[in-house]
C-alpha cells in the first residue's frame, strides 16, 4: 500500500513540475512561433508594398485592389531606369543649368547635329538614357514567385485582405491609399489558441488593428506598416 501511495505521490510531483514548465514555456515558445511566423509574413507585406509603388509610378499615382492586376503587372511589365553618366558642376548649377535643361541642349544637338552649344555648356560627357527594365528584374531578387504575392505564409492558402482607395485633401488635391492586411487567426492558426485571444483582446483595447498590415485606407501613413 506504502508502494502505492509513493508512486501516486510520485506522479503528482511529474504532473506539477509538467504544469510549473508548461506554465512558463507555453507563452515563450508562442512567442517565438509567432516572431516567426510574423517575419515571414512582414517580408510578403514588404513585397506587396514594392511592387504597388511600381504600379503607382505607371498608374498616375493610383493603385490596386486586385492581386490579379498586381502579379500581371509585377511579371509583364516594364518601368523606366535612367543611366546616368557625368553630374553638373558647382559652376554650371550658378550659372541655372539643370539636368532638365542641359538634357535639352543635348537633344538639340543630336536632332541638328550641331554640339557647339553642348561643349559650350562642358556637357560633352553628360548623358542620360532611359531604359526600360521588367519590373521583375528591378525590385524582386532572381527567382521570386509573383505568384505567391497574394498568399499568407502560414496562412494554409489564405491570401492576404488588399484595399486601393482614392480621395481628397481638405484643399482638393488628389490622394490615393492602400492597404494589405491578415489577421493574427490567418498565420497564427494553430498555436496557443488563449495565447491568440490575450493578443487580440490587447490589440483591442488599444484600437489597434488585430494582426499585421502595411499602409492603411482611413489614414495617410506613408504607406508604413503597423510594424514599423
Amino acid at each position: 500500500m506504502k508502494t502505492v501511495f509513493n508512486i501516486v505521490l510520485g506522479l503528482c510531483a511529474l504532473a506539477l513540475i509538467y504544469i510549473c514548465y508548461a506554465s512558463v514555456m507555453g507563452p515563450i515558445n508562442f512567442e517565438n512561433a509567432k516572431a516567426h511566423r510574423e517575419k515571414a509574413v512582414i517580408a510578403r507585406l514588404m513585397d506587396i508594398r514594392k511592387a504597388q509603388l511600381e504600379y503607382r509610378n505607371l498608374h498616375k499615382g493610383q493603385y490596386t485592389a486586385s492581386f490579379d492586376t498586381l502579379i500581371d503587372f509585377v511579371k509583364t511589365q516594364k518601368i523606366p531606369f535612367v543611366s546616368k553618366e557625368g553630374v553638373l558642376s558647382d559652376k554650371q548649377l550658378e550659372d541655372g543649368l539643370t539636368e532638365k535643361k542641359a538634357m535639352a541642349l543635348i537633344n538639340k544637338a543630336k536632332k541638328t547635329n550641331n554640339w557647339k552649344e553642348v561643349e559650350a555648356a562642358g556637357l560633352m560627357n553628360f548623358r542620360r538614357d532611359t531604359m526600360w527594365i521588367a519590373v521583375m528584374d528591378t525590385i524582386f531578387p532572381r527567382g521570386f514567385n509573383a505568384d505567391s504575392l497574394r498568399y499568407v505564409p502560414f496562412g494554409n492558402g489564405a491570401q492576404f485582405e488588399m484595399y486601393a482607395k482614392s480621395d481628397t485633401t481638405k484643399s482638393g488635391a488628389p490622394i490615393f491609399l492602400f492597404q494589405a492586411n491578415t489577421p493574427y487567426d490567418v498565420y497564427l492558426q494553430g498555436l496557443d489558441k488563449q495565447e491568440i485571444a490575450n493578443l487580440k483582446d490587447l490589440q483591442s483595447k488599444l484600437f489597434k488593428y488585430e494582426g499585421l498590415m502595411v499602409g492603411s485606407i482611413e489614414t495617410p501613413n506613408n504607406n508604413a506598416g503597423n510594424w514599423e
